[in-house]
């Protein structure tokens, strides 16, 4: 079995050999005793990132400074309430940020949160800003993924469920109440763009803006559906084979996207992780990638792309892991 990421050997497609991951890894440690370093999303400048952790924060790294509180998504994450892992009862009250992104344009950072909605932050941090917690008079539940459209500034975010379940995994497979949602900060509107999904996890925009992914974890597939042009308003399959899509995030200005998946097993997760071309093809990945610890809680919640280096989100971990990617 293997004990930690730190000893496992990759093979990059990129690449003519298996990568010994000693010479490409690195842990950046969260400070105290904070984890949970869920999704990522770099700064404007290209040399740092922010990160949400259990507890109801943001952290920002930068080389310089290294990890340093950014946002709070309620008062009460400041206090030792919310520190650590918290329990189900407390997140109503301390938060957890799940997916986050950048609009590069204004400096906000948008916050899909677990329990409390979607947040939006100004470029100096701080507390963050309620947008919505629902729409039509129905709840906003169970928030994870969330990207911003380059070209227009839109926000799209998932729902796994409308159901009351606890923010955690362990779901009915059958729930079919994932939703896709978008709000337009011209209009300061929220609207459902696609329901009856299997448990919506990640979702992530085109460069171009003309459609948006979505993947289903228990669906086992990735829809798009189509922002503009022709196929505007409708959806079709995007890849149909990848075993339980977990993230989505696009590379760059590019047209690919990493999507981390988990197919489960008897025995614990078997995760990897792939790029996808604008067609739904694959054109790279990671090979044969457990990456689970031991005690089987260290699951990758996403894999991003910046700079040539692929950074590791988890979702209980204690560190943010980044690989150097070999050149070609």
């Amino acid at each position: 079995m293997i004990s930690s990421l730190s000893t496992i050997s990759l093979l990059l497609s990129l690449c003519s050999a298996v990568i010994s991951v000693d010479a490409f890894f690195q842990k950046l440690l969260l400070p105290g005793d904070v984890s949970g370093p869920r999704s990522i999303a770099f700064d404007s400048t290209g040399k740092g990132f922010y990160t949400g952790v259990y507890g109801g924060k943001i952290l920002k790294y930068t080389p310089e400074t290294g990890f340093v509180d950014f946002v709070y998504m309620t008062t009460l994450s400041k206090s030792s309430l919310c520190h650590g892992i918290v329990g189900p009862l407390l997140l109503g009250f301390c938060g957890r940020p799940a997916g986050i992104a950048l609009n590069e344009k204004t400096g906000d950072l948008y916050v899909a949160d677990a329990a409390l909605g979607l947040h939006v932050v100004s470029p100096a941090g701080g507390l963050a800003v309620k947008i919505a917690d629902s729409v039509d008079g129905k709840p906003i539940k169970n928030l994870d993924g969330l990207d911003v459209d380059p070209t227009t500034g839109v926000v799209y975010f998932t729902s796994l469920t409308s159901n009351s379940y606890p923010v955690n995994r362990d779901w009915p497979l059958e729930d079919v109440t994932g939703t896709l949602y978008k709000y337009d900060p011209s209009t300061k509107v929220v609207t459902i763009v696609m329901e009856g999904l299997f448990r919506s996890t990640g979702c992530a925009v085109s460069s171009n803006g003309s459609f948006v992914l979505v993947s289903q974890l228990a669906g086992h597939d990735i829809k798009r559906y189509w922002i503009k042009g022709p196929k505007a308003g409708s959806s079709e399959d995007f890849n149909i084979l990848i075993n339980s899509p977990e993230s989505i995030r696009r590379i760059g200005s590019t047209e690919k996207f990493w999507v981390v998946s988990a197919m489960s097993y008897s025995y614990g997760v078997n995760q990897s992780a792939v790029v996808l071309d604008s067609n739904g093809r694959e054109s790279r990945d990671l090979q044969g990638v457990s990456i689970w610890e031991e005690n089987g809680d260290n699951l990758v919640s996403e894999v991003n792309e910046s700079n040539g280096s692929l950074y590791i989100g988890t979702f209980t971990g204690n560190y943010v892991g980044i690989y150097k990617l070999c050149k070609p």
